[in-house]
């Protein structure tokens, strides 16, 4: 910074005025500028936060469920978006569903003194969730929700959306309607089977347990699970996936099969193309962007005092059904 200052012809206060981005003249900033460009300087943020009275280092901390998920990559730049306005940066990771990786990533961003903390929580660490809050660091949970004190979360009307869509299909003509669940320590998959039992329950369905099949993770699993149910000697005329990639692995089967066009499918949550193909595959669909940008308001009214010491709250955004014509079949005249 020093060098700078004596190329440019100024003080070492002007540099650290032009760097950290507080106002000066055109002329001065432009001449640190050409300065600092020519002698390849590079500010050091971490010099910088230590040196700020309130230790903020402009960075956030994101742990999703799995980068790779279409969901979580959506959320990502949501939030990445929000921050941008704000000139901060967002270091994210995946937990994998693995309370132990979710661990060292809470661990790994407090201790790099990120300003807050965006998490889909697996639902088994909420004690690290407690305690990042109660040193220092405010926490806004997606997706789930969590028992952690004074940590505010945002989700989605999970019940109803399912809920919703199990009435169309019952409309439809559909009696023998399947379900494929995630994991159930996963506080949205148990949300949405609850959704289901209770759309069952209120057109006046029976539910089979023979056509649930609860417990799944990864495409892999529901292709597993959808073959199974396909050979049954009564099988399902609809599958009801809970999660993005469950809908993937159910669709894949009922393509190998031949069956896209006689066995309905309705997804939770969007994918990339899924309205390409063949019938297109219809979703309870949420709004990655508006939950991103959700989050990140809360959390930044908690960086800026506005809910400090205040109760948890909690957000819940509406989802929306997109017919896309796998969702619109309706129940075979032989079922």
């Amino acid at each position: 910074m020093r060098d700078v200052a004596t190329m440019a012809g100024v003080g070492i206060a002007t540099v650290s005025r032009v760097v950290n981005g507080k106002p000066v003249t055109p002329d001065l900033a432009e001449r640190v500028t050409r300065a600092a460009e020519s002698l390849g300087y590079r500010h050091d943020l971490t010099a910088s936060s230590l040196r700020r009275a309130d230790r903020r280092t402009s960075t956030l901390g994101l742990v999703l469920e799995d980068a790779a998920n279409p969901f979580s990559a959506a959320l990502h730049r949501a939030v990445e978006d929000a921050a941008a306005e704000r000139g901060m940066l967002v270091l994210a990771g995946s937990t994998d569903e693995d309370p132990v990786r979710e661990h060292g990533l809470l661990k790994t961003f407090t201790a790099r003194r990120v300003d807050g903390l965006i998490v889909v929580p697996t639902g088994r660490n909420d004690t690290d969730l407690d305690a990042a809050r109660r040193a220092g660091t405010p926490v806004v949970c997606v997706d789930r929700r969590t028992t952690a004190p004074q940590v505010d979360t945002v989700t989605v009307d999970n019940r109803a959306g399912v809920r919703a869509a199990v009435k169309r299909l019952y409309e439809a003509g559909h009696r023998r309607i399947a379900f494929l669940g995630d994991l159930r320590s996963i506080w949205t998959a148990e949300e949405r089977y609850a959704g289901f039992v209770e759309g069952l329950a209120e057109v006046g369905c029976v539910l089979h347990p023979s056509l649930v099949r609860r417990g799944l993770h990864g495409a892999e699993a529901a292709q597993e699970a959808t073959r199974g149910l396909l050979a049954l000697a009564h099988a399902p005329t609809v599958l009801v996936s809970g999660q993005n990639l469950l809908t993937l692995g159910a669709r894949t089967v009922l393509q190998e099969l031949q069956l896209q066009r006689r066995v309905a499918l309705i997804g939770f949550d969007d994918l990339p193309l899924a309205g390409l193909l063949e019938p297109g595959i219809s979703v309870i669909a949420q709004d990655h962007a508006a939950i991103g940008r959700e989050a990140a308001n809360l959390l930044f009214d908690r960086l800026g005092g506005g809910g400090e010491g205040g109760p948890a709250r909690h957000r819940v955004l509406p989802t929306r059904y997109l017919a896309r014509g796998s969702g619109e079949l309706p129940a075979p005249e032989d079922a």
